[in-house]
């Protein structure tokens, strides 16, 4: 995996207001913890961070530190819910050769056979082991021509050398299952509501003459 280099700078000022006025600055404020070493705040240039994130799993080289240049890995990335841009993210240490756990996006390729099936994805990405500095950025999953009934189990990925699944192998990854029907059913409902108020009405309509004839 290519690695992102991010200038870092130590920070010194904490709360909100000191956060708020990094933003301002363009800066986004970080932690960078691991390897039993004393957790340090640092500011990061928003903008090259948030074009760096959009590759999962990045790996970060971050410059200018007081013990010279790090890697990091994303830990947790905190966005504004409304505007979306960055306020906080946690990073933590790498070295090469080191095994981390991480979740992997799953690629779909290829296309299921015409018919009736669709595709049913129970996992859009999945745990596995790998050295840190060589995290696959995704793994493919080919279903070109599955048809209903086919299925894909965490078994059945084909992991990069080195990396290795971290759930049960009969996890199920995805499957091809029928479309769902029900539209005959509804339109037969449709066509049959009006049926019970009609013969309601007749059935009301000869109370009341049956009501009259006995009043007169």
């Amino acid at each position: 995996m290519p690695e992102v280099k991010i200038a870092a700078e130590a920070r010194t000022e904490f709360g909100k207001g000191a956060a708020r006025r990094s933003r301002r600055e363009g800066k986004v404020p970080a932690v960078l913890y691991g390897h039993g070493t004393d957790t340090r705040h640092l500011s990061l240039p928003g903008h090259a961070l948030m074009l760096a994130l959009k590759t999962p799993n990045v790996l970060l080289r971050l410059e200018g530190l007081k013990n010279g240049s790090e890697i990091a890995l994303p830990k947790a990335v905190q966005r504004d819910p409304v505007r979306g841009f960055l306020e906080h993210v946690d990073l933590i240490l790498v070295r090469s050769g080191e095994k981390v756990t991480i979740e992997v996006p799953l690629r779909i390729t290829g296309e299921i056979a015409p018919g009736d099936g669709m595709l049913n994805q129970q996992l859009v990405q999945i745990p596995v082991e790998a050295d840190a500095t060589k995290i696959p950025q995704g793994i493919d999953v080919d279903v070109e021509g599955m048809d209903i009934g086919d299925a894909v189990h965490a078994s059945d990925l084909k992991l990069p050398q080195g990396v290795t699944l971290q759930v049960e192998p009969e996890t199920l990854v995805l499957h091809v299952i029928a479309q769902q029907g029900g539209e005959p059913e509804e339109e037969e409902a449709a066509e049959g509501a009006p049926e019970a108020p009609e013969a309601l009405a007749e059935s009301e309509a000869g109370d009341r003459r049956s009501d009259e004839e006995q009043a007169g």
